[in-house]
């Protein structure tokens, strides 16, 4: 996507007064009169939500707190760069990547205003085809905030989301609507854009099937189930997308979206033009790649232990441990400590292993522990008896590279499209998402079997064993979210399927977010800080919005 930026809005605070000029002193309804300055002003658009591969604009921000307050990543240190407020649950009201989200996004919605109020419908198909992508824009903008600024919908629908700007006027600054008039406004938008959007173009645009996928997510998040499920269908029974096989699968991030025939909508991040030295790029905190990347964002031990349930799970491939040269074969756990302060802390060990008499020991504390194995339906486990009496779950493998005591499980989807080390097109709707949407829906309907066989093309795709039932001590839910949170894993869907669905996130897990006084090891989803603080800045320029609980 050529980058062309044609900003429509200036939002800035000098001495509390608001500058509200256009930056082009052209007429827009000029330049909208024109199919040139048509599709202009839309890529625009594009631009400004995608920013650029090296971290900044709407999207890369708007990841770093679906992704970074999930449960699926742990930062290996701290960091001055204030999405570890995201992370850590310690949100403050001056975050410039907060209020990045939020001035970018509504200079977006006023570019999208304005093709809306002054472009004609029914000109011909191009026109409309644009004017749809406009109120798809508009449409994932909104819900995007919503879902940061405000509370899940099923929490109240009464409760304040954002302001519902629809005008393109400069000076209409509407104060906060309700989290419900905005998803209302979400689904309007969708609905308009898939009525429009006619022409069949590449997938790093708005299109018939990328709205319905938006609605499907979006009336899933309403708890409108049937909807979710009606449109999961549309998208599925389309015949435009596939899923890639289980071999293809983990080469999903080093493809061009248009390349890509499970990608439904991404934002196309070209090596020129998007792209510097890739060290501030969202990949980069995962990786160090051919000498590119910070490297400090592993996976949590508790999905660690998830994925590797199945070790033939083709998405492991996404998961790369540093090891140690030469090879020391280990065991290795999460031990919980108590310190003499009473804090909790979670910390690896990793003690070195040795073979006698035909079984694997190792030695820790000046004893000597022996490995046993426990067979389950799906494979053997690892475990020894430690000195209280009980099992201690192990993994056998070899010493790894650590950084600050973390191992060094590098995060390999978010890399290396076009073989480019960092480059990376952030994947916004796919199909396997479908499948998992109206999974959910069936399992909230109550319908099991509709559900499983969701979630069963989802493993068998991945190349780990069925469901004939819902597991022991499981809910079907329970079984859905599970396969969700595997499969959407680093794409930034975490925290918002955690606390949509009414319940707390679990972070009794090694990481920094532990680290200082009563660190957040549940995140209850009442919890006011499920929410980002309204960015002070934007307080101080528009006085009638009203600020988030403390």
């Amino acid at each position: 996507m050529k980058k062309i930026l044609i900003p429509l809005l200036l939002l800035s605070l000098a001495s509390c007064n608001i500058d509200r000029t256009p930056y082009d002193s052209k007429e827009s309804d000029v330049i909208l009169g024109d199919a040139t300055g048509l599709q202009t002003i839309t890529l625009g658009n594009y631009a400004l939500l995608k920013g650029d591969a090296d971290g900044g604009g709407f999207f890369n921000n708007l990841y770093r707190v679906g992704e970074y307050a999930g449960d699926n990543v742990d930062i290996s240190g701290t960091t001055s760069d204030q999405f570890f407020y995201y992370y850590n649950y310690r949100s403050i009201k001056t975050n410039t990547r907060t209020n990045t989200i939020w001035n970018t996004g509504y200079k977006a919605i006023v570019g999208c205003n304005r093709v809306i109020a002054k472009t004609s419908e029914g000109k011909d198909a191009d026109t409309d085809q644009l004017i749809g992508e406009n109120y798809f824009l508009r449409a994932y903008v909104y819900f995007s905030l919503v879902n940061v600024f405000g509370r899940p919908y099923n929490q109240g629908t009464s409760n304040l989301g954002v302001p519902l700007k629809t005008s393109d006027d400069v000076n209409d600054l509407p104060p906060r609507a309700t989290v419900g008039a905005i998803y209302n406004q979400v689904v309007s938008d969708l609905k308009k854009a898939e009525q429009l959007m006619t022409l069949d173009k590449k997938n790093i645009y708005g299109s018939k099937e990328a709205a319905q996928a938006l609605l499907s997510r979006v009336y899933l998040y309403m708890e409108n189930n049937d909807k979710a499920i009606e449109y999961a269908d549309k998208v599925i029974n389309s015949g435009k997308y596939a899923m890639l096989s289980k071999t293809e699968l983990p080469s999903y991030p080093t493809r061009a979206p248009e390349n890509n025939t499970e990608t439904i909508f991404a934002f196309k991040y070209n090596k020129d033009g998007d792209y510097n030295d890739g060290w501030n790029t969202i990949g980069s905190m995962y990786v160090n790649i051919q000498s590119v990347g910070w490297g400090e964002m592993y996976p949590s031990s508790t999905y660690l232990d998830l994925i590797n349930k199945h070790p033939e799970d083709a998405r492991l491939k996404f998961i790369s441990p540093k090891y140690k040269t030469p090879l020391v074969p280990v065991a290795y756990w999460v031990q919980k400590e108590n310190n003499a302060s009473g804090a909790i802390t979670y910390n690896y060990k990793y003690q070195p292993t040795f073979q006698q008499s035909g079984n694997t020991f190792f030695t820790w504390n000046g004893v000597n522990y022996q490995v046993q194995t426990e067979v389950t339906p799906f494979k053997t486990s690892y475990y020894f008896i430690n000195s209280g009496g009980t099992k201690t779950y192990v993994y056998l493998d070899n010493d790894m590279e650590k950084r600050n005591g973390y191992p060094k499980f590098y995060v390999l989807k978010c890399s290396m499209q076009e073989s480019v080390p960092q480059l990376w097109s952030p994947v916004i709707l796919r199909l396997a998402e479908m499948y998992l949407n109206r999974a959910e829906a069936y399992a909230k309907k109550g319908n099991t079997s509709s559900a499983l066989a969701d979630v069963n093309l989802i493993r068998t795709r991945a190349g780990i064993p069925n469901y004939t039932s819902v597991p022991a001590g499981y809910t079907i839910l329970d079984v859905v979210l599970e396969e969700r949170r595997l499969e959407l894993a680093f794409e930034a869907h975490r925290k918002y399927d955690v606390f949509r669905n009414k319940r707390d996130l679990d972070r009794n897990y090694p990481g920094t977010h532990l680290n200082g006084v009563n660190p957040f090891y549940t995140v209850p989803y009442t919890h006011n800080r499920i929410v980002e603080y309204i960015p002070e800045q934007q307080i101080q320029i528009q006085p009638n919005l009203v600020q988030n609980p403390d």
